[in-house]
């Protein structure tokens, strides 16, 4: 018996809508759903660069998994050192793996805020910045509006010269 068979069989058999003395009743509708989990694996998350790897192998250079995780290939294709370090560990080669035969979910980036440090008012002297002007100021940290932001990745605040900067307070935001 396949899962559509079971799942079928299931659906088919009204007696497990109805409440029984004499044994114990199951939600059909649970029982289909444990059906569809199996065999589905989990999919891997992975960071952004991974998947945007992943893609250009299978889309663009229409290469197989054992070339994509080369590191020699990977070299010549102009990928990062870091990411040719991530490659070579083991643990990271298996989620490469099951990412480019299972499907992936992209890890979410850490976003943070940043402070200036000799503002007297805590609640300000966050940077800003305005999504349509591209313009940045400094105010409170609140991410409410649309209009403005105050969350940004590492890669963000380090193209700004605010992450290693010590005039700047960094914190994580969820």
């Amino acid at each position: 018996m396949n899962k559509q068979e079971a799942i079928e069989k299931v659906e088919g058999n009204l007696m497990y809508t109805t409440t029984s003395i004499m044994g114990v009743c199951v939600n059909r509708l649970d029982v289909i759903d444990i059906i569809k989990k199996i065999d589905e694996p989990e999919k891997p998350v992975i960071p952004q660069f991974v998947a945007d790897w992943i893609d250009v192998c299978k889309e663009n250079l229409a290469v197989g998994l054992y070339t994509a995780m080369n590191p020699d290939f990977m070299k010549e294709n102009s990928q990062s050192f870091d990411f040719i370090l991530w490659i070579k560990k083991t643990s990271n080669q298996d989620i490469f793996a099951r990412a480019w035969l299972d499907g992936y979910e992209i890890e979410k980036e850490k976003l943070y805020k940043a402070r200036l440090k000799i503002t007297t008012n805590k609640l300000k002297g966050y940077i800003n910045k305005n999504t349509e002007t591209v313009c940045l100021f400094f105010d409170n940290g609140d991410n409410g509006n649309s209009l403005y932001r105050t969350h940004f990745t590492r890669a963000e605040l380090e193209e700004l010269n605010v992450w290693d900067n010590p005039a700047f307070e960094i914190k994580e935001v969820e």
